[in-house]
């Protein structure tokens, strides 16, 4: 019953993304060169609010159609 509350008061957001400071962590690089990748344009951004962030979903289209 309390894991049935917990559940339906969650949010989801219908498209998969990440803070960059936290993408940053999994893959390996430090927070000011995955700022870089957004700004140029290399890592693919949702914002929501006043927060920018990394949208997974088109990150993994990109990467299985090659980068292009």
């Amino acid at each position: 019953m309390e894991s049935q509350q917990l559940l339906t008061s969650m949010v989801v957001s219908p498209v998969p993304v990440m803070a960059a400071d936290r993408f940053a962590e999994l893959v390996g690089v430090s927070s000011e060169v995955v700022r870089g990748w957004i700004d140029k344009g290399y890592l693919p951004t949702m914002k929501i609010g006043r927060y920018r962030l990394v949208n997974l979903a088109a990150l993994q289209r990109e990467a299985l159609q090659g980068g292009e």
